[in-house]
């Protein structure tokens, strides 16, 4: 694989940012002048700068979207691409200095210091139209809203799922994807007897290990109850005393079950994209676009498919609007609003569908089975009738419960942790 084709996979599993994990730095934003574009008649028609995270110069789906815009309207826009570490820390940094781009690319909910509900609270962002609220996917409200107000528009739904690579698995001798966990034990046996493994994990970092336990967390925990979330916050549930507990049993047991790669506790990114895109492990958990990315680069057939439930369990994934537009309130009255004009275009569905397949995801419009993009065909289902949850930590209280997460998991991997400890962690950094 080249190695633009590798950066660019790579970028490709960090496309949800449950974790913070882009970069900005050196923008300057528009408060104290025009924008960039000069005093117009029509406001909508002001330039305006928007940030976005890129990890080569391969990563242009904003761009495209943002420059066919420029192209129907005339409205001049500067795309301020920045590289793919330390974006939680340069974003509030320059939001704090009053040098951040006029638009920028947020995660919904609390979880993390980019959020919106964070940015929100502390003044940064302005708040959108109606347009923008009638996006928002039924039930994620409290990931964007303060008092009925809208304070960022989602631009796709990202499912997230184990990326299978149908052809490293023919090789293997895995007829079909697992149906059950338990049918999943089985295929990671033939999957070693075959010279592969059947799931490659990035275990040495918490981002990707945090990851796959919320993607088994969508039957263990959510799809039950699908209001965990809520209930732990009134401190009716605790990680301890649930569901979770048996997704780091499963982990344990994966582990012990041979279904990860050797030497899993070092894993990175890396790890994943050799492994599923050189075929030597048969699935990843990684953000559904990754399927497109790495069948273009290597030309094996990948699709997205659920984690396999327990017996008794009905199939249950994740998908959320995990990415989202935000205006800085902080930028000239012409220059957010012409940014807005642009969210109300982005939003028609023929532009929102152009997005997602540039980006490799669902319009944030709605879900049409028929015009998914074909990698999603085995979840198509689950998407169509609602059988899934957003990003579980999209609505924790603070960064503190996912990291707990993730470096738990590593934890176990390694043998220096175990399940009590990870569940109590997790509960001591929620906090009452």
């Amino acid at each position: 694989m080249s190695q633009l084709s590798t950066n660019r996979l790579r970028w490709s599993l960090l496309a949800v940012p449950v974790a913070g994990v882009l970069v900005l730095a050196g923008c300057s934003g528009s408060s104290d002048d025009d924008g960039g574009g000069g005093s117009t008649e029509d406001p909508t028609k002001t330039g305006f700068s928007v940030m976005v995270a890129a990890a080569n110069d391969a990563d242009d789906y904003y761009e495209q979207i943002l420059d066919k815009y420029s192209e129907e309207t005339g409205v001049e826009i500067e795309v301020i691409p920045y590289p793919s570490d330390g974006y939680n820390q340069q974003v509030t940094t320059q939001l704090q200095a009053g040098n951040a781009a006029d638009m920028m690319i947020l995660s919904p909910g609390t979880g993390q210091p980019i959020s919106v509900i964070t940015l929100a609270d502390a003044g940064f962002l302005e708040p959108l139209d109606d347009t923008s609220a009638g996006l928002l996917p039924a039930g994620s409200e409290a990931e964007f809203q303060i008092d009925g107000e809208t304070f960022a528009q989602p631009t796709a739904l990202t499912p997230v799922g184990m990326v299978y690579n149908v052809t490293a698995a023919d090789e293997a001798g895995v007829s079909e994807y697992p149906a059950t966990y338990e049918d999943l034990l089985d295929a990671c046996t033939t999957a070693r007897d075959g010279g592969k493994t059947f799931t490659v994990l990035a275990g040495g970092i918490p981002f990707n290990t945090g990851l796959f336990s919320m993607l088994i967390s969508a039957t263990r925990v959510y799809a039950e109850t699908p209001d965990w979330n809520a209930q732990r916050a009134a401190g009716d549930v605790t990680f301890a005393d649930s569901g979770w507990r048996e997704v780091l049993e499963d982990i344990m047991e994966m582990k012990d079950s041979g279904c990860f790669q050797d030497g899993v506790e070092g894993g990175t990114f890396d790890s994943i994209t050799q492994g599923l895109g050189g075929g030597t492990s048969l699935t990843a958990a990684v953000p559904g676009s990754a399927a497109a990315s790495i069948s273009t680069a290597t030309g094996a057939e990948l699709n997205v498919q659920a984690f396999p439930p327990a017996k008794g369990q009905e199939p249950f994934t994740v998908t959320g609007a995990n990415y989202a537009w935000g205006i800085n309130a902080s930028s000239d009255d012409n220059v957010k609003a012409s940014a807005q004009a642009f969210l109300d275009w982005v939003a028609q569905p023929e532009n929102a569908k152009e997005y997602a397949d540039l980006s490799g995801s669902v319009p944030i419009t709605g879900i049409d089975e028929d015009t998914l993009l074909p990698s999603y065909a085995p979840i198509a289902g689950l998407l169509g009738d609602g059988s899934y949850v957003s990003v579980p930590n999209a609505t924790w209280p603070n960064p503190a419960v996912y990291e707990a997460l993730g470096t738990g998991v590593q934890g176990l991997l390694t043998g220096q942790t175990t399940v009590d400890q990870v569940l109590d962690s997790m509960d001591a950094a929620w906090g009452e």
